[in-house]
């Protein structure tokens, strides 16, 4: 009598797609929106509203967030889109916000007259808006001519 049952097909093939998976590396497209004039501190409030949605969820976020620096980050938001549609033809229902992330830019440096002779400083700050997004599914699920086929397993 045998002690260990030998697994079914199925279960092969379920362990087989699993570790295929595991080792292929996420579908990730990225953008960036440099020299952005505004503070990063404004635009850090939005990108938090953001991250970790969806690529549609965050379109109508951003839609109707009362803020102004929703309009620079959805146009880098659909560049990323775009960016993952053109590299690896996946749609955009599949794409999901990684990270979002606010850098300082270089500061513009102006001056207020003030009274007396003296000046007061202007810092006009800048931004680099970078969005990382990534697909759903890996690359394992895309036929021979690389175009995007989703496939879900069921149990």
């Amino acid at each position: 009598m045998n002690l260990w049952s030998r697994p079914s097909l199925k279960t092969l093939a379920q362990r087989s797609i699993k570790k295929r998976k595991e080792q292929q590396p996420a579908l990730v497209a990225t953008a960036k929106g440099r020299m952005i004039r505004m503070s990063p501190l404004k635009v850090r409030r939005v990108l938090n509203q953001i991250q970790g949605c969806s690529y549609e969820e965050a379109l109508v976020l951003l839609r109707f967030l009362p803020y102004r620096a929703c309009h620079p980050v959805a146009k880098v938001l659909k560049s990323a889109a775009a960016n993952a549609v053109n590299n690896y033809s996946i749609p955009r229902s599949y794409l999901e916000i990684e990270k979002a992330f606010v850098e300082k830019g270089p500061v513009l440096k102006r001056i207020r007259p003030r009274a007396k002779g003296r000046t007061y400083p202007i810092k006009k700050r800048t931004s680099h808006i970078c969005i990382i997004i990534r697909s759903n599914f890996t690359r394992f699920e895309t036929d021979i001519k690389s175009n995007f086929v989703p496939i879900i397993l069921s149990n």
